[in-house]
């Protein structure tokens, strides 16, 4: 009974600090490119509104915003989060009402809208009408946000010019530090330390329980040893040779 508490509570001891070393090393954080501009983490992505001159957004082309968004894409959408997202982050860049470029085509062997990954479209935020009732060739369309609504709008490649440029990249993993803070540390061991006192403590409990008494545990009254008299000796004596 005694050996088996305790081993459960080595196992225990032992589990628990096995988690709290994982938890502690194996943390990292998402990283966002550190080429000079300024990109916004949402999500496992990293967003860069371009800025215009002093902020004043200026229209670019579907190829320029592509060529602005080098090595890495323009911006995709795959929920509504990230959608209201970038609508309540566009504020912070631009003044007034913009449109900004998204990154999808339409794919004329599937005859429907696709992202530049070729990943489907798995949200869609079309305003009325929306793709249904395109007004440009589909060899010819793009797609953009509308900021000021969050609604999307098939529009023309090469005629149209739109004002807001958002490149996106997914976030790289930070390295994992081996070695933990010297918080964390100290929490591992103080946790150590709160379990061998409690399992310390089941124990005794265990100990006194087995004993038959809750409170004290129970003794045997033996009385001192006393040395025979001497009457007593001679009548042992006696006894012995009769």
């Amino acid at each position: 009974m005694e050996s088996s508490g305790w081993h459960l509570a080595s196992l225990l001891c032992v589990a628990i600090l096995t988690f709290l070393c994982h938890s502690t090393q194996g943390q990292a954080n998402g990283d966002c490119p550190a080429d000079g501009r300024t990109w916004v983490a949402f999500g496992n992505n990293c967003y860069c509104f371009v800025h215009g001159e002093e902020d004043i957004p200026k229209r670019y082309t579907i190829e320029k915003a592509k060529d602005m968004c080098k090595d890495f894409g323009l911006l995709t959408v795959h929920s509504a989060e990230e959608n209201k997202f970038i609508v309540d982050y566009s504020p912070n860049v631009w003044k007034g009402s913009v449109n900004v470029w998204l990154g999808m085509y339409y794919s004329i062997d599937d005859n429907q809208f696709k992202w530049k990954d070729e990943s489907p479209l798995t949200f869609k935020n079309w305003e009325e009408g929306g793709m249904e009732d395109l007004e440009v060739p589909p060899v010819d369309t793009c797609v953009t946000l509308h900021v000021a609504s969050g609604m999307w709008e098939s529009v023309s490649c090469t005629e149209q010019q739109e004002n807001g440029v958002v490149c996106e990249t997914p976030q790289k993993a930070a390295p994992v530090k081996k070695n933990g803070s010297p918080v964390l540390s100290a929490l591992v061991i103080l946790s150590v330390i709160l379990i061998l006192g409690i399992s310390a403590f089941v124990w005794f409990l265990q100990q006194r329980s087995n004993s038959g008494s809750f409170l004290l545990p129970s003794f045997e009254y033996h009385p001192p040893f006393k040395a025979p008299s001497a009457d007593q000796t001679c009548l042992v004596e006696a006894e012995e040779i009769s």
